[in-house]
Order: structure tokens, then C-alpha cells, then sequence
């Protein structure tokens, strides 16, 4: 369980930023070259951390982590993300949401999900949820351009999406929610709380999967567009703040944005603007977005009371246009190796920037390890609020570091690739089990080598693989991963269940492991 600190005087606000496959260097103030003036404004009024990380180099697994305090790989989600239409991945256990709500506070969440929902959906109906109608990621519909719904395509989404959707942001400890499960995914419709905002009765228009935008086809409201999506989340989360300022509650906003993420929808006001591509262009609209909660926080006289936290769920995506961003002098991963998906750095180090004014100086930068995970029991602490030993079972306070304690609150961290490779850090000692990125990057995967070494303080760009020279280092950081896994935790305190028999590496041929972790038997409470 935490160690309480010294208490916080006055609880503050909670406002969370989270931005979709931003990169670490597409960040001013972590060398971008594209403005973000609203971004590096936090970074002025607050403290930046270099060496901050995702559970995993793709979404809904860093999704999960973030608002559990555990490990996305102690889940069900051993590799990729939630797929369509399935379950939720929480259930029960503590968010930072409920919290929060149990200190008194109102939550919300606005924007994307993509964690699960308990989808209504009859077995005898589910055909007609998976669209008959191929779509080629960035070469839009191969076949039927209208692709039109039969009468008994409509009817089945009618039945499912007039019912009520359970499992979701109200299922596990928000008030409100507003947003989209995924943007570039169906059903292509706003949901507010437990209700769809209209009955999907086509198929997506084929103009939505032109180059770098929808990619999933399916259900979509009638003349459903992309643009709007981040200016109507943006537009609800202002509109909640200033209601908040009318009452005398603390609250918890997290703001799940849906960009730079495709789809490059890029509305007209932004289109051009960067003079490179759609992609930076969207970058600054979403630094605009960000400026306008920002400004909504001031105007309500709350920014003074609130901890602002901005991050970003995973690396940024290499199908984006990298290389033309490159050869004009912004690199979305900095000086890191890989992208999205990758077990490299440049998969899951993400920028995290924290305001949170009369306890955090401005203009301050920690170079120490932290980790997605932390976010809870760094709110547990600022509540002063103590989590049970099935609680937040690998997150560690940032608090010290926020009032200037120049010495690490955690010497390992694990984080994964998308197709759950597992990077495990021990201070500045980095071991990956197994061989190349582990993402989509196949091109890079390396066939002579079964796992990488990198000492980041010396190497930052991951270019020295040194396990051949320090058999004994990997050794330990093997064995400190398999400690991990099977205690169940990576904090202190009792043994606890993974919910499931963990994926190990390295990979054997034919997909086999070389070792698995051994589900303890279930706890009587369920993890989240």
C-alpha cells in the first residue's frame, strides 16, 4: 500500500491531457520544430520529464495502465489493442476516476475510449456488424464506392444501438462522458454517457478512408464527417469546466484526445498552416484545442487550484509521413529510435509535462524515470488517500520529484510493443527480450540476434546492442522481468493474480516462448 507523504495543503483540480500518438519530439520544448506554443506554455509554467513512459507502444493497452496504476500485460491484452466491438478490459477494481469520485470530486471524461464496451449486440447479429465492403488503409473502398446497408443491416444496428451501452467511462468511476470509441473506427458516432447520439443506418461514406484517414468500415449516422470530432470534444470539455467553476465540488476531467492519431482530418481553418504536411497540420490544431481547455481552466478561475498533467499514449505513428517531416528538420521520435508500436524508445517515451501552480516551480525539467502507471497513486497521495495492496499494484508517487527531490522514485519500469515484446528498465539499463522492435517495423527486425542490451545514458539511440558483451547484465534484467511477472506487482506488498498466464519472451520458432509466467490462482476480488 502508499506511504503517505507530507499532505497536501488543498487538494487541487485534476485536469489530464492525453493526446494519440503524439511523439516525443513533436513537443517545442523536447526539441519539435512544428509550433506548439500552448503545449510549451505548460512546459514554462511547470515541470517536464525526459524519461517518461507508456505501458505500451499502442493505445488501449497505455490507456488501461494509466487509469489502473497496473500493467496493461497483467490483463487480458497481451498484444495490439481492443479490437472491434469487444468487451470492456476494466472491470471493477480502482481508476483515477473513482478515486477521485470517492474524495467527492466529479469526473468526466471527454474523447476517445477504446477500452471495450458491453456492446448489445445478439449473436444471431453480429454478421452484420463486420462490413462486407473491403477497405485498403490509405487506397479507400476496393469494390462498391456506396457501399450501401441492406434493410437488415439497419435493423440490426437500430436494435443494438437503441439500447444502452454499458462497461464503459460511467462503468468505471466517471460522472460524464462525451466522444467517440475510436476516430478512425465504427460505429462512426458520437456517444454521450451510456447512449449513442443517433442510430447508425449506412455504412460510412468511402470518402472517409482516403489517404491517412478512416481505416475500419462500418456502421456510421447519417452524413457522418471526421473534422468535427475534435472541436465538438473540445467544445464539450470547455463547456464542462465552466460548469464546474458554478459549483463548490473539486473535479477530474481527463481529456482523451483523439489526434494527432489518424484520421488526418484537418480542419480548414489549420489546413496548411504548418506548410508541410496534414500531419502537422493537425498537430497544431490539436495544440489549438489544447490552448482552448487551457483558456476555458483560466476563465473559470480555477487554473490557479488545478494539476494540469499532458502526455501522450504512444510514440508517433511511422504511416504519417515521417520521412517528408525528417528531411524539413522535425523528428517526431527526437533523437529516439523507432515509432509507434516499437519496443524501442522511440515506441512508448513520451513527453509528460505537469502545472500545478504553488507546488510545482515553473521552468523545471526532471531527467528521472517515471511511468504511465504512477498517475494514481501520485493522486493517491496529493488525496491523501491510502490504496489497498490490490491497489495500483505497479505505481509508484511522483510526488517527491514534483517538490523537487533530485533522486529516483522507481529504478524499473516495463513497457511493450504492440506485439507484446516486452523493454524492461533498471535505471539507465534498458533490456529487450528479443530481437528487432516488435512493432510493424519488420523491415528492422534483426534475424541474428535473441535479445538487445542498450545503456541509455551512453546510448540514447539505442545504435550498441551490448548483451554478447554483458551476458551477466542480461541475465539480471531477465530475471528481474520474470520477478515482475509472476509477483503480480512490481511495488511492494503481497503477491497478487495476473488475470491471465502472461505472454514470454524471448519467441521460439513457430510463435512458441520460452517461458511463461504461471497465473497464480485468482484473488477473490477482481483486478481492473
Amino acid at each position: 500500500m502508499a506511504t503517505l507523504a507530507q499532505p497536501v495543503a488543498k487538494p487541487p483540480n485534476v485536469l489530464i491531457i492525453l493526446a494519440d500518438d503524439l511523439g516525443y519530439g513533436d513537443v517545442g520544448c523536447f526539441g519539435g520544430a512544428i509550433p506548439t506554443p500552448h503545449i510549451h506554455r505548460l512546459c514554462r509554467e511547470g515541470m517536464h520529464f525526459t524519461d517518461a513512459h507508456s505501458s505500451s507502444a499502442v493505445c488501449s493497452p497505455s490507456r488501461y495502465t494509466l487509469l489502473t496504476g497496473r500493467y496493461h500485460w497483467r490483463s487480458r491484452l497481451q498484444r495490439g489493442v481492443v479490437q472491434l466491438w469487444e468487451e470492456p478490459l476494466i472491470r471493477g477494481g480502482l481508476t483515477v476516476a473513482s478515486l477521485a469520485r470517492r474524495r467527492g470530486f466529479r469526473t468526466a471524461c471527454f474523447g476517445k475510449w477504446h477500452l471495450g464496451w458491453d456492446w448489445p449486440i445478439e449473436q444471431a447479429s453480429r454478421p452484420f456488424f463486420v462490413s462486407p465492403y473491403r477497405i485498403v488503409m490509405n487506397k479507400g473502398s476496393q469494390g462498391d464506392k456506396h457501399a450501401n446497408a441492406s434493410i437488415e443491416h439497419q435493423a440490426a444496428w437500430r436494435a443494438a444501438f437503441s439500447r444502452r451501452l454499458g462497461g464503459g467511462p460511467t462503468a468505471v468511476g466517471f460522472d460524464t462522458y462525451f466522444g467517440v470509441d475510436a476516430p478512425n473506427w465504427p460505429p462512426y458516432c458520437f456517444i454521450e454517457n451510456e447512449l449513442m447520439q443517433g442510430i447508425p443506418s449506412e455504412f460510412a461514406d468511402t470518402g472517409l478512408f482516403d489517404d491517412r484517414l478512416a481505416s475500419l468500415q462500418g456502421p456510421a449516422c447519417p452524413g457522418w464527417t471526421l473534422e468535427p470530432t475534435l472541436p465538438a470534444i473540445t467544445d464539450r470539455a470547455a463547456r464542462w469546466i465552466a460548469e464546474q467553476a458554478r459549483t463548490v465540488s473539486r473535479f477530474l476531467l481527463f481529456l482523451s484526445l483523439t489526434t494527432p492519431h489518424t484520421p488526418l482530418a484537418v480542419n480548414a481553418e489549420w489546413k496548411g498552416r504548418s506548410r508541410l504536411n496534414a500531419y502537422a497540420d493537425l498537430l497544431m490544431e490539436t495544440d489549438a484545442a489544447i490552448g482552448r481547455v487551457l483558456e476555458a481552466l483560466r476563465q473559470s478561475g480555477a487554473a490557479e487550484d488545478t494539476f494540469v498533467l499532458f502526455s501522450s499514449d504512444n510514440g508517433c505513428s511511422p504511416f504519417i509521413g515521417v520521412q517528408e517531416l525528417e528531411e524539413h528538420g522535425h523528428r517526431p521520435s527526437g533523437p529516439l529510435r523507432g515509432y509507434k508500436s516499437d519496443a524501442w524508445e522511440g515506441g512508448h517515451r513520451v513527453p509528460l509535462i505537469v502545472r500545478w501552480p504553488g507546488e510545482v516551480a515553473p521552468r523545471r525539467s526532471s531527467d528521472h524515470l517515471v511511468h504511465h502507471a504512477d498517475l494514481l497513486a501520485t493522486l493517491a497521495e496529493m488525496l491523501s488517500t491510502e490504496l489497498a495492496a490490490h491497489e495500483g499494484v505497479d505505481s509508484v508517487s511522483w510526488l517527491p520529484l514534483l517538490r523537487g527531490q533530485d533522486a529516483p522514485v522507481r529504478h524499473h519500469a516495463v513497457s511493450t510493443s504492440t506485439r507484446g515484446l516486452a523493454a524492461v528498465r533498471n535505471d539507465s539499463w534498458k533490456y529487450i527480450a528479443g530481437a528487432g522492435s516488435g512493432g510493424w517495423g519488420l523491415a528492422n527486425q534483426s534475424q541474428e540476434e535473441s535479445v538487445q542490451l542498450y545503456h541509455l545514458d551512453e546510448d540514447l539511440g539505442e545504435t550498441r546492442n551490448r548483451a554478447a558483451e554483458l551476458p551477466g547484465r542480461v541475465a539480471h534484467m531477465h530475471a528481474l522481468l520474470d520477478e515482475l511477472v509472476s509477483k503480480g506487482r512490481s511495488t511492494p506488498g503481497p503477491k497478487q493474480a495476473n488475470d491471465v498466464e502472461v505472454l514470454r519472451y524471448p519467441m521460439l520458432p513457430h510463435g512458441r516462448t520460452a517461458a511463461r509466467a504461471s497465473a497464480p490462482a485468482r484473488a477473490q476480488h477482481r483486478h481492473p
